[in-house]
């Protein structure tokens, strides 16, 4: 299955729809993202999709609802967790400012000291 968003306004992603793969084939048997747009327009009346991926191949991130497309990157951006936490420019995926402690504990962000806390409850 080929996975699409629907994008709204400032490209933001407001549905996503799987297709069938056969409905992406060209002539020769070739998936063509273009043919999954064809098939999503005439099927909603709605114009605006782009592909994206489960396992991250397309578009840098799997697209989900609320999610941005940003056509400069080619990507799909989720919402901002927190001020603090920036955008990496390679993944288009958030990073915190401190990176999570690996020690097998449970941790949450604490965005009122920047920092991660563990979970003891």
């Amino acid at each position: 299955m080929a996975t699409f968003a629907k994008l709204g306004l400032n490209n933001k992603v407001i549905e996503v729809l799987s297709v069938h793969n056969n409905e992406l084939l060209d002539s020769n048997g070739v998936e063509q993202e273009v043919n999954g747009i064809d098939f999503l327009t005439k099927l909603t009346g709605y114009p605006v999709w782009k592909q994206t991926s489960y396992n991250n191949n397309i578009r840098k991130n799997h697209a989900g609802i609320g999610y941005t497309y940003d056509e400069d990157r080619d990507a799909f951006i989720a919402p901002q967790p927190y001020p603090s936490w920036t955008l990496n420019e390679t993944t288009c995926t958030w990073d915190a400012p401190v990176a999570m402690p690996t020690d097998d504990k449970m941790y949450t962000w604490d965005e009122a000291t920047t920092n991660w806390v563990e979970v003891t409850e």
